[in-house]
């Protein structure tokens, strides 16, 4: 069985003083906090890996940049699938 591309997934955010919404650790699926060391940019997009579309936040964790999702009133990332 092949697993869901779009992982819906735990994030802990803070609005900065200007209102921006800005994400700072993601709870993976197996309960694993890992912290957005940086965000890069923030745009609307879709997601063409996982389907959907929403606020697409380009962030750094642990020296690799992805892509985190805000869709609708859930936050998502799209799983890495593996040949």
């Amino acid at each position: 069985m092949e697993k869901n591309p779009k992982v819906y997934v735990e994030v802990t955010a803070v609005f900065d003083p200007e209102g921006n919404l800005r994400p700072q650790f993601i709870r993976w699926e197996d309960g694993t906090v890992y912290e957005i060391d940086r965000v890069l940019h923030v745009c609307r997009a879709a997601s063409l890996k996982a389907g959907g579309a929403g606020i697409r936040y380009t962030v750094r964790i642990q020296n690799r940049e992805t892509y985190l999702f805000l869709e609708e009133n859930r936050w998502f990332v799209e799983r890495r699938m593996d040949k």
